[in-house]
């Protein structure tokens, strides 16, 4: 790839949380390439820490960052694109509490505050600075110190008397101005919480432009970002997710609080007109539209201050307005400069005022160029919801159903309903609680004869879960074949190691009981006679028994732990200690282990895991087996197979099966884990697969080290079993 087609990469710092605001993301990345003329990706950053060290390794060309991070990455930056609210690119944070609690400077000691995030400048840096600034330490001034996550849960603990003050971002020090943002958050309840301490004023967030950017690039992207929203382009649906206006380039760490104040030079045309469309008024932020000059039009013709092309649309749309009596609108295309452009243009009547001799008619012209040219994409992403052929849904974190698509409804149509009580809602809502370790499998809920298997994804502002249910029912299926085959497989090539075992018992019970029958045969005459029976005879008859006893009830252990193979493993899991299912499967294979190699075992102790023991023995069967089927029995006396087991540092259970084989070469060990990927003529291939299959599905790993000559390792790592509430358990 050029570096003129590169895309240029964006981090995002994680606070941004809501999903429109990712639809946003996506819609501000597609305007920005197609002005750019290359791609534009932005991506979520996990962590500020992670977006700092991209930022500071150089590896993106761009990143959305707090103050303190474009305060820091300023100086060695390409550049900093300061965003602007209100007209300014500074901004406060103000004190919050309730307005029936009503709390000033002096009354703050022993008092609860709720901060956003640490890192988070509005909800807390800045607030905390302040205070520090005058005199008073945080640590020691509040009782308590709690970090929410966002504005939104940081003023509902306000609201609902968990906390007693927090801090929220603000532009103007004015408590009328903050009434509008509380509004933004709280709706109704706004009126409930008040400002009563503003702090001193920083630069605002906003985009750093690193020097991995070509310089031309760079001023490229300054020149787009500093016109958005400011050139006609109406876009501002697409700054939502900064909640910015603009963007203006840092005027640097010491210059004054009030700082520069972005132009507008919007193309768009504001005016009242006469019936006949002479201009009244005609207003326009640069004095210019459609590529002429309008200043001066006032009692001209609209054809003459604006051309024949331009006003010939707004002449049909006047003359439809005074036909019907009211408002108007009307889009339409327009070349200016040689580039088409869109424009959208409304009529309204004027409410008559003292002394109006003739009709007035307001007028509104704005270019919608840019807006136009993002609709496809707008809908695509608006549609997907509804158009996605698997169910979607969104629930709040209590399982209250906010929204399901159209497919949803058709696979459950009891969703309605049960609510709340509903099998995959309640799935979905003890996944999200239950906190599962990264790399766990999705839960799959069964219902009505089908497996759906759920993704779940954490809304956080306000808290809430999508999920997406997909129709796994096909695939279970399959799995289950794929089971039943490598469980017979696994069974034949225990055939001849349990036969011999099984052989050796058999034979002996066969013949004690063959004497045992002799015997008896020549004794019944003597003991029908009342004879005595000589005491020796007696005591081989008991011992024969007693061996016979003793046989068959190492066949019964022997078909005992044949049985978990054969079953058919549980709906649920349930807790297991490895061990002693790694002893059973040792067990089973005595009989080959005997005539391949010699065992060594390395066990210590492990936490119990969720799994099904059925499975987790054709694991362990499959993978000892594999081993063994690697040494050659020819040089049965100088092979080992070596087993450990034990806890990792991170708490895992790790399970080892190294032979000393003959290896596998590096295009083999690619391959390992494909069904019927096998060197051996008898095998079916399946083993590995589907061991694979089973310990993903356990939310582990299943590894392979092999060289040729030297043996393979194969090592199983699975997490430890999640403690749950009982109160969980029930689903």
């Amino acid at each position: 790839m050029t570096a003129s087609n590169a895309p240029i990469r964006c981090l995002l710092y994680p606070s941004l949380g809501e999903v429109r605001e990712h639809v946003r993301v996506e819609l501000f990345a597609r305007a920005l390439s197609e002005r750019m003329g290359r791609p534009v990706v932005m991506s979520m950053s996990p962590t500020y820490e992670h977006l700092e060290a991209e930022l500071a390794s150089g590896r993106v060309e761009m990143a959305w960052g707090t103050a303190e991070q474009c305060n820091a990455f300023e100086p060695q930056a390409r550049a900093v694109l300061r965003a602007v609210r209100s007209g300014s690119c500074y901004y406060h944070a103000a004190f919050i509490c309730r307005a029936d609690e009503p709390l000033t400077l002096e009354t703050l000691a022993g008092k609860r505050v709720a901060w956003v995030a640490p890192r988070s400048t509005g909800g807390h840096l800045l607030p905390v600075r302040h205070l520090e600034s005058l005199g008073l330490r945080p640590d020691t001034l509040f009782s308590e110190q709690r970090f929410l996550g966002t504005y939104r849960k940081a003023l509902d603990a306000v609201l609902r008397g968990e906390s007693d003050l927090c801090a929220l971002f603000c532009n103007h020090k004015d408590a009328h101005a903050m009434r509008a943002t509380l509004t933004t958050y709280l709706g109704a309840d706004a009126p409930r919480l008040t400002p009563f301490l503003f702090t001193i004023p920083t630069l605002a967030d906003g985009l750093i432009l690193t020097k991995r950017m070509p310089e031309a690039d760079a001023q490229a992207l300054i020149s787009v970002l500093t016109r958005m929203n400011t050139d006609g382009a109406g876009l501002e649906m697409l700054m939502g997710p900064f909640r910015v206006e603009t963007f203006v380039r840092s005027p640097g760490l010491d210059a004054p609080a009030s700082g520069p104040r972005p132009t507008g030079v919007a193309e768009y045309v504001a005016g009242e007109l006469d019936a006949e469309g002479r201009c009244l008024r005609l207003w326009s932020p640069s004095g210019r539209a459609f590529g002429r000059d309008m200043r001066g039009g006032e009692g001209r013709m609209l054809e003459e201050v604006l051309g024949t092309a331009a006003s010939k649309p707004l002449m049909s749309l006047l003359q439809a307005v005074l036909q019907g009596g009211s408002d108007g609108r009307l889009e339409y295309r327009l070349t200016v400069n040689g580039d088409e452009r869109v424009y959208a243009a409304e009529i309204t009547p004027c409410e008559p005022s003292p002394g109006d001799t003739g009709v007035r008619l307001g007028l509104l012209v704005r270019d919608v160029s840019g807006l136009r040219a993002l609709e496809d994409p707008l809908y695509r992403l608006a549609s997907f919801p509804l158009l996605h052929p698997e169910p979607l849904l969104e629930l709040g974190m209590d399982g209250e159903l906010r929204y399901a698509n159209p497919a949803t409804h058709a696979a459950f149509q009891d969703l309605v309903e049960m609510g709340a009580e509903h099998p995959l809602v309640k799935a979905a809502v003890i996944w999200a609680w239950r906190g599962a370790p990264p790399g766990e499998p999705a839960p799959t809920v069964h219902l009505d004869g089908r497996y759906w298997e759920l993704t779940v994804a954490q809304l956080w502002d306000p808290p809430g879960l999508r999920v997406f249910a997909r129709d796994v029912t096909l695939r279970k299926q399959m799995e289950a074949r794929l089971f039943q085959a490598d469980r017979l497989s696994a069974l034949g090539s225990l055939a001849a190691a349990v036969g011999h075992e099984m052989n050796n018992p058999l034979a002996f019970v066969l013949a004690n009981l063959s004497f045992i029958r002799e015997e008896m045969d020549r004794l019944k005459q003597p003991l029908l006679d009342g004879k005595a029976v000589p005491r020796e005879d007696l005591t081989d008859m008991l011992d024969a028994l007693s061996e016979t006893v003793e046989g068959a009830t190492r066949l019964k252990h022997i078909v005992q732990d044949l049985r978990t193979l054969s079953r058919k493993p549980p709906e649920h899991r349930a807790r297991v200690a490895v061990q002693p299912v790694l002893e059973n499967a040792l067990k089973l294979l005595r009989g080959e282990l005997q005539h391949r190699a010699r065992l060594e075992r390395d066990f210590h102790d492990m936490p119990t895991v969720d799994a099904d023991e059925a499975r987790l023995t054709q694991l362990f069967l499959n993978l000892l087996l594999n081993g063994l089927q690697q040494m050659d029995t020819q040089d049965a006396a100088n092979n080992v197979l070596r087993v450990a087991a034990y806890t990792s540092e991170d708490g895992e259970v790790v399970v080892e099966v190294q032979d000393s084989g003959k290896g596998l070469s590096q295009d083999a060990l690619a391959h390992i884990f494909e069904p019927f990927a096998t060197a051996r003529p008898n095998s079916t291939g399946l083993g590995l697969s589907v061991s694979h299959t089973i310990v993903t599905g356990l939310g582990g790993t299943l590894r392979a080290e092999s060289r040729e000559g030297r043996g393979t390792l194969l090592t199983v790592t699975l997490p430890a079993a999640v403690p749950v509430a009982e109160g969980l358990r029930a689903c």
